[in-house]
């Protein structure tokens, strides 16, 4: 990850300790009301054991269940040279960068409760999350069979609450996320049909982090926001089926198939993080 990334980020966090506000000693509720704001940072997907083992799986049987070997005619592993998470660059390579990060953005409306210095509230946020991963299979023919997901909408409603140092608050916040995502499948096998169910999911999941915030002003604030997020969008499906290969392809055979086989993904989990600076109109 980039330095660079989060310029957008410490250049809030400077103005905000910069600021002559700060030095204020305002008592009382400055906290309480409806704001209106928006978001921009820099998204991106954490390297973890769940990710790194991720590899294309199959059902060969039809019976719904993955982790099926495909077989070659005789009897070997049709995807001996192996997988990779990652995009394919090469007969028999991938790229490292199957989860790179990207700009993130989004528009919010929240309400924050104040009680002595701790403060309450609820947001409500949407906006665009940029990012795909990717997994490869490479096969003995040889080819290679990459599916891609990628994050496109992103909303979350969220609870937070904070401890507030007058005009400077600082919040833990958490709660439900929404994405729709986009699928995609590649190869360079050219003699099978290939089929797509699923390209677009929507999933459920949630997110958690926190942030500070400053009020420069009576009526706006800025801020640094921090979010972990995480869904588990697995509903995409590539069916393999004849096409104009023979009909002892691996894919098809009948010895060894129920007549096409159906490609997933071995990993349901797509994480992100996320580092953004905030602004927010306040009533």
């Amino acid at each position: 990850m980039k330095f660079t990334a989060f310029a957008p980020a410490g250049a809030v966090l400077a103005l905000a300790l910069a600021s002559p506000a700060i030095a204020q000693d305002d008592a009382g509720d400055v906290w309480t009301g409806p704001y209106i704001g928006g978001t921009l940072g820099y998204n991106w997907q954490p390297n973890n054991t769940a990710n790194d083992v991720e590899q294309v799986y199959f059902d060969t049987n039809g019976d719904g269940q993955f982790g099926d070997i495909v077989r070659t005619g005789t009897g070997g592993n049709a995807f001996a040279p192996g997988f990779c998470d990652g995009k394919r660059i090469s007969a028999t390579e991938c790229s490292s960068m199957d989860r790179e990060g990207k700009a993130a953005w989004s528009v919010m409306a929240g309400y924050d409760r104040q009680f002595g210095n701790i403060v309450l509230g609820g947001v409500i946020e949407g906006g665009q999350s940029y990012g795909s991963n990717y997994v490869t299979g490479f096969s003995t023919t040889p080819a290679s069979y990459t599916l891609v997901r990628r994050l496109d909408w992103e909303a979350a409603a969220r609870l937070r609450a904070g401890y507030s140092f007058n005009r400077t608050l600082v919040y833990a916040t958490g709660g439900l996320a929404y994405g729709k995502f986009k699928n995609s499948f590649l190869t360079t096998n050219t003699a099978n049909s290939f089929s797509e169910d699923n390209r677009t999911e929507d999933d459920w999941g949630y997110t958690v982090g926190g942030g500070i915030e400053h009020k420069v002003s009576d009526n706006f604030s800025i801020g640094v926001l921090y979010r972990y997020t995480r869904f588990n969008p697995n509903d995409y499906r590539v069916t393999a089926t004849q096409g104009s290969a023979p009909a002892t392809n691996p894919f098809v055979n009948p010895a060894t198939t129920s007549g096409q086989t159906v490609i997933g993904r071995s990993n349901e989990q797509y994480t992100t993080q996320s580092v953004r600076a905030t602004a927010s109109f306040r009533f």
